[in-house]
């Protein structure tokens, strides 16, 4: 009974319009259906597969709807789970959108791996992670190389 792919992560969005803007304009994502919970929010994905769900962060009872979200939840970043990656396609595009929009983004590459990565934010500090496979040099746009840094054990 093996898991066979990644269904949806949810966010707790302190500007919920903000955060579907931000998935919708930056990383290409679209409103999906969604059930009529008790609650406002969005499921939003990509060819028709659901990936990210979104609800408001600061309502009453959230713990009730939400249950990862205990009483003193803190709102804003990651939590424990320290960043979401994404599979994407033409790295190039991606970067002249975040250029345009004025998104602060972080490259890196792993040469070994022919892995180029763009790591983002999204409005409610949740680290976003985007991974290019198959690229045998790393772009002009800068970044780090995983293979040179240091290590630890």
């Amino acid at each position: 009974m093996p898991i066979k792919e990644l269904n949806h992560f949810f966010v707790r969005a302190g500007d919920l319009e903000a955060t579907r803007q931000f998935y919708i304009d930056v990383l290409g994502f679209e409103v999906m259906p969604r059930p009529d919970f008790p609650f406002p929010g969005y499921w939003m994905g990509v060819n028709g597969s659901i990936q990210v769900h979104v609800g408001p962060s600061n309502i009453p009872n959230r713990q009730a709807y939400y249950l990862g979200t205990a009483d003193d939840a803190a709102d804003g970043q990651s939590g424990v789970i320290d960043h979401v990656a994404f599979l994407a396609d033409d790295p190039a595009a991606f970067v002249a959108r975040f250029k345009a929009m004025g998104i602060e983004y972080r490259p890196r590459h792993l040469p070994d791996s022919k892995l180029f990565q763009l790591f983002i934010r999204d409005p409610n500090g949740v680290m976003i992670e985007l991974n290019f496979f198959g690229l045998t040099e790393a772009p002009d746009w800068g970044g780090e190389d995983y293979s040179k840094m240091e290590r630890v054990s």
